[in-house]
């Protein structure tokens, strides 16, 4: 690969076809593949395709495509017109993808006809009829696994990789109000893809697969990461645990990702074997982030699936992969820990009463990063988000050990306050977890005229038929330790947490469900 810091998307794609033009590059479970060549060859034609709707350097294309090749196509195509790209995922609806193409003055929007029952051509219709009736214009393409097509020899020559512009507008996930809009470049995604390769150390003969959706950034880190390294990847277009377990199986996937949720219905498929049976043989590694990790299911996916259990990593839509783990660390690192600071990131954690943490002190996670936004589309975000130093306030809370490894402890907004006392809602997790009748659980604070809040544990058992009961779950945090001002108040049984795509779980939900109750 050439320098990282005079690349782009395109120039990456060029050297891999010219490294391995035949390798396999992307499959999907419709038996589909694409070479590398064959890959920039449909991008070449759906990049004059675009640039005969009228889309060249600069403009900005909104997509809402599931995770297809198409998908993956569609994205070369525009990195090779120098367009700005804005995907957006699937569960977005008319209030999001209205805010956002307005926002992002977007010219484009391309969508599915329809997918998952949902008609998204209407949506898209509709708000390309509002935004003109604002004086506006927005163009409206329906791509059902067949992108726009033209001549190759008609396009201008490919972007200059000595600069790096904007190129990128990545939308939070929206667990909370109004998505906001992060600015990326091709050498801010780069960065986070080059970090998380050299801590699992990615080969060529890696196979991965992309479970999640594609239009999140971390599936565009992935597609950096094949790019940069060249090993295949499986794209699957909706997470099934019986379909896609299946589709791992038959392409000897290695990197089996890609965060809780999907771990611990790939545990509960490997527990549902006969004894000796292996449900994937052929996995090295389990990667992990989008949310933190039970430190309990390093443990039971390691000996119970095999290989070096999970690797996880920590980031943000602003800044991915802010730290990794490594396929050398200890399992009480893995378990424990996000990993060490990835590549170049610096770490700086402040109290929340002012300094800056020592060694082993809770503190929030600020940093500096390659892989850093640069800034939000809406600039003035960017105050509240940098400090007065420049560093990226996360909003997270972690604690750095004298090694370097991250371990996460909790959200800022997070914290429970109870009789003036800070109540962590991670710590409290971790600890149900490892309860065997607990099979998912979510720790959440609720409003108490007495106390401020309450701790309240919401929890999925493992068999629905005979759900834990509160002074079992008592006495069980008890008996780990867990101090009495910290023990749950209340239990709640749900059939199921909610959950963002990258497995988040949505607590605005949760409280807004159970905190009036």
């Amino acid at each position: 690969m050439s320098n990282e810091h005079e690349t782009n998307l395109w120039t990456l794609l060029e050297e891999r076809v010219r490294a391995n033009p035949d390798g396999m590059a992307a499959l999907d479970e419709d038996g589909r593949t694409l070479t590398w060549a064959e890959s920039k060859r449909e991008a070449e034609a759906a990049a004059a395709g675009f640039q005969g709707l009228g889309v060249g350097p600069g403009d900005v294309v909104s997509w809402q495509l599931p995770t297809w090749l198409e998908a993956k196509v569609l994205v070369l195509a525009l990195a090779r017109l120098g367009a700005i790209q804005n995907p957006m995922l699937p569960i977005y609806r008319e209030r999001e993808v209205g805010f956002v193409v307005r926002q992002a003055q977007s010219k484009l929007l391309v969508v599915p006809q329809e997918w998952a029952g949902f008609n998204f051509e209407a949506m898209a219709t509709a708000i390309a009829g509002a935004v003109k009736a604002e004086g506006g214009s927005l163009r409206v393409v329906v791509a059902d696994k067949v992108l726009p097509q033209g001549d190759p020899s008609t396009l201008p020559p490919p972007p200059d990789p000595s600069t790096d512009p904007v190129r990128w507008y990545f939308y939070t996930s929206g667990t909370t109000a109004d998505p906001k809009g992060a600015q990326h470049t091709d050498r801010t995604i780069l960065a986070s893809a080059l970090g998380m390769n050299e801590r699992m150390e990615v080969t060529a003969a890696d196979r991965n697969a992309v479970v999640f959706p594609f239009t999140h950034i971390g599936g565009i880190g992935w597609l950096f990461s094949a790019l940069a390294v060249g090993f295949p990847t499986v794209y699957i277009e909706r997470f099934d645990p019986a379909k896609t377990i299946a589709l791992i199986q038959q392409h000897e996937v290695t990197m089996a990702g890609a965060g809780t949720p999907f771990h611990m219905a790939y545990l509960a498929a490997q527990r549902a074997l006969p004894a000796g049976e292996h449900l994937f043989p052929s996995v090295r590694v389990y990667c992990g982030g989008g949310a933190p990790k039970p430190p309990q299911l390093h443990h039971d996916v390691k000996a119970e699936m095999g290989g070096v259990g999970i690797v996880s990593g920590y980031g943000l839509t602003e800044a991915p992969i802010i730290t990794m783990g490594s396929v050398r660390d200890s399992d009480d690192q893995l378990a424990h820990t996000e990993g060490r600071a990835a590549g170049t990131t610096r770490l700086r954690l402040v109290r929340l009463d002012g300094p800056d943490a020592g060694v082993g002190e809770e503190g929030e996670i600020r940093a500096k990063a390659p892989q850093m936004m640069r800034g939000y589309l809406d600039a003035a975000l960017d105050a509240e988000a940098f400090d007065e130093d420049g560093w990226f306030k996360t909003g997270d809370l972690g604690k750095l050990d004298a090694e370097g490894m991250l371990t996460i402890t909790g959200r800022v907004k997070d914290v429970i306050i109870r009789n003036m006392e800070n109540v962590s809602a991670k710590e409290v997790e971790d600890i149900l977890f490892g309860h065997p009748e607990v099979a998912d659980v979510a720790v959440i604070g609720i409003p108490d005229p007495k106390t401020g809040e309450r701790v309240c544990a919401v929890v999925v058992p493992t068999d629905p038929s005979a759900p834990l009961s509160f002074d079992e779950m008592v006495a069980f945090a008890r008996e780990a330790g867990l101090m009495t001002q910290k023990l749950p108040e209340r239990l709640e049984i749900v059939d199921a947490l909610p959950r963002n795509p990258t497995g988040k779980v949505l607590k605005f939900e949760l409280r807004t469900r159970f905190g009036s109750s």
